[in-house]
């Protein structure tokens, strides 16, 4: 499900995402204009509630710079955002107890002040608006609703459901006697389960006898319930696809029947060797060390535009090897930021065999069945 979201630049080194269905939230807000509200206030108000979000994620990004944690993106929901953390340290580091409380704290804290500042803003300039008046939170009073959803997000995020702060909190408690794996399947379950009955039980409140609060409390309670059901859903995905990979290392899931170039090769030749490879790129060796990369594409391209040649003048040497024990998860990622396809395993100086993302899902499943069947005997 981080698959359904939208790329909003780069911050403070990090990747910003909003999820679709902080997206969907811009439908409901428009919902507004069939009470005759302008369109234009529907937007801004759920532009108010990005803000918000923004506000808090700011700061906690900063409170994680301070702490020594390397963040690599984050994904912005309704309830407030999901961290990816660039390197299994770093997602170490942040459930520590005490680096934890201080993200968790932050966010709640910033968004109180925010609201405490706004709020000393109407007072000073515009003592008339009325800043208790119901509904708190309305296109009609945009400066009230600023105030209001403020003070609603930093509340809400006390609430010791995975994954808002007080959830993380409760998270890193668990983690230390049973473990982040087993902690966070519980603090997910946990939270699903709040989630769930803060749905039920605003659903409950429209069929109650008379307007009123309850009337009003209504639809924040489905809404956060439901966004918080799904968040604790992509933290255990989240969670659970990083901890598969960085059990894995490079030897587990190497090709060792692979086909490898030498500089002296023609082209021609290389384009004939290609043909009987399923490869899309070859490890290029000088005796038993590798001297560079050469894809497939390569060859067919300079054979096209300069005509036979050797393979020593196309390659790459922009090398990314790997040690066979090294952390499947570590070099994913690694070869994301170099737009590499292929990784070479060297051992003691000498290629023993090659990872590329054409076959790494498949020998992923393979490896998943063999573990599997390993498990049963």
């Amino acid at each position: 499900m981080r698959g359904w979201s939208f790329p909003l630049g780069r911050w403070m080194g990090v990747d910003l995402r909003i999820h679709t269905f902080f997206l969907l939230l811009l439908g409901l807000c428009l919902l507004a204009t069939s009470l005759n509200v302008p369109t234009w206030r529907a937007v801004f108000l759920w532009g108010i509630l990005l803000l918000a979000v923004l506000v808090r994620e700011i700061a906690r990004v900063i409170t994680a710079a301070y702490h020594g944690v390397q963040l690599r993106s984050i994904l912005l929901l309704p309830i407030g955002g999901l961290f990816s953390y660039a390197n299994p340290d770093s997602a170490e580091r942040a459930s520590e107890g005490k680096v934890q409380t201080s993200i968790a704290a932050i966010g709640p804290l910033t968004n109180f002040a925010f609201a405490l500042a706004v709020g000393c803003l109407i007072a000073g300039a515009s003592p008339d608006v009325p800043v208790f008046a119901r509904p708190l939170v309305t296109p009609l009073h945009l400066m009230r609703s600023t105030v209001w959803l403020n003070v609603i997000l930093g509340a809400l995020n006390f609430v010791p459901a995975y994954p808002l702060d007080a959830g993380r909190v409760l998270r890193s408690g668990f983690s230390r006697a049973h473990g982040m794996v087993k902690a966070t399947r519980a603090a997910s379950g946990l939270g699903q389960v709040i989630g769930l009955l803060a749905v039920l039980v605003g659903i409950a409140l429209l069929f109650l006898p008379g307007a009123g609060l309850g009337t009003e409390l209504s639809p924040w309670l489905i809404m956060s319930g439901f966004f918080i059901f799904v968040g604790a859903q992509l933290e255990d995905q989240g969670l659970m696809f990083q901890f598969v990979v960085d059990t894995v290392t490079m030897r587990d899931v190497m090709l060792t029947d692979f086909t490898t170039l030498s500089p002296s090769d023609t082209l021609e030749d290389a384009l004939s060797k290609a043909i009987h490879s399923l490869q899309d790129e070859f490890p290029v060796v000088r005796g038993a060390n590798l001297v560079g990369v050469v894809s497939r594409q390569g060859i067919i391209e300079a054979l096209r535009s300069e005509g036979n040649g050797y393979v020593q003048s196309i390659m790459s040497r922009a090398l990314l090897a790997a040690q066979p024990d090294d952390s499947l998860g570590a070099m994913i990622r690694r070869m994301a930021g170099g737009k590499m396809s292929l990784v070479p395993v060297t051992e003691g100086g000498k290629v023993i065999g090659i990872v590329t993302l054409q076959n790494l899902m498949h020998s992923m499943g393979m490896l998943a069945e063999h573990r599997r069947l390993k498990r049963e005997d």
